[in-house]
């Protein structure tokens, strides 16, 4: 692995990477913000129940990594629009899921209830589409309009795959690709296309941002089994006891004798209780499965930056190679 993903991160990158989240978390507030007063509410109550803004870092840190001259203040109003998206995704993905809590508050539709949750993250949705029309780049239209639709199919995917036991490794991975890693792919082609890179530019940083992406979902999955409850903001063990299977799981399966396995089977998404995931992330834990989630989650991130070898040596790139360490080592 490079060079760049060991030892502590660079501080001042670090640093200018919060300076960038900080520019559009302002942006943000004014663009939830509506004439009717209750998309207003859900809104502004999802936007300050905070957030990683990585995405919006991406298309940024993308075009910045181009080494080529942009306009910032663009960078962040496209930003804007695709943390838009997302947020509408999770207000709607907390309706689906029957959520009460995430990141520790509640959620809107806990507090305003599913109608008023799924209309207003659909008004989300639109204000992000009338940003990239008033934009006005074919290119970056056609391609968040691509991420959007996979990151839906995804969605579908994944809800097909509810409480299957036995999903494959190669079926969880394009579930991944397709929900998670296809909209910060499209993120970071945004940004590409903002500082008007050349083609080779644009698909080197979208194999970055599909790698990085896959990575992300990856830590994602794992912190739901070995993360500290009080900084993910929900219960430990979530997609088990939801029925999703995803990489921890994959890996414990062929690790686990007959009986252990029968035992898992029939708890799945089936009324787990506390001593039962206690015992089960023992099981993970002793049996290396979080160790080598981890490692896959490694891997693909140094896929990301390999990705970035072609692009010219700047404090864009680094920070690029900055913001995949951070997808490695974030606790939420």
């Amino acid at each position: 692995m490079s060079a760049f993903l060991k030892g502590p991160l660079p501080r001042h990158l670090v640093e200018e990477i919060g300076h960038e989240l900080r520019c559009v978390e302002e942006a943000l507030a004014q663009e939830v913000r509506s004439q009717v007063p209750l998309v207003s509410e859900v809104g502004l109550h999802t936007l300050r129940a905070g957030g990683k803004r990585m995405r919006p870092a991406f298309v940024a840190l993308a075009a910045r990594g181009t080494g080529l001259p942009f306009d910032p203040a663009r960078a962040r109003r496209i930003g804007a629009a695709v943390e838009l998206i997302h947020m509408a995704t999770l207000i709607h993905d907390d309706v689906v899921d029957h959520a009460g809590l995430r990141r520790g508050v509640q959620t809107a539709n806990a507090l305003f209830g599913n109608t008023a949750s799924i209309l207003a993250g659909d008004v989300l949705l639109a204000k992000a589409m009338r940003m990239f029309a008033e934009d006005g780049d074919p290119k970056i239209i056609h391609a968040m309009s691509v991420a959007v639709a996979e990151l839906a199919e995804g969605e579908v995917a994944e809800l097909s795959a509810r409480n299957v036991f036995d999903l494959s490794l190669p079926e969880y991975l394009e579930i991944v690709r397709l929900k998670t890693a296809s909209f910060i792919r499209g993120c970071c082609t945004a940004g590409a296309l903002i500082a008007d890179a050349p083609q080779e530019t644009v698909d080197a940083l979208a194999r970055y941002g599909e790698a990085v992406g896959i990575a992300f979902q990856i830590v994602d999955d794992l912190l739901d089994y070995r993360g500290d409850k009080a900084k993910t903001g929900k219960p430990v063990a979530t997609d088990f006891r939801e029925g999703c299977a995803t990489l921890p799981l994959i890996l414990l399966r062929d690790r686990l004798s007959d009986g252990e396995r029968d035992v898992a089977r029939r708890k799945f998404g089936n009324g787990v209780s506390d001593d039962e995931v206690r015992m089960l992330c023992n099981w993970m834990e002793s049996r290396g499965c979080f160790e080598e989630t981890a490692r896959t989650a490694e891997e693909y991130v140094a896929r990301a930056v390999a990705a970035l070898e072609g692009l010219p040596e700047s404090e864009g790139a680094d920070l690029l190679r900055t913001l995949a360490r951070m997808v490695l080592e974030r606790e939420s």
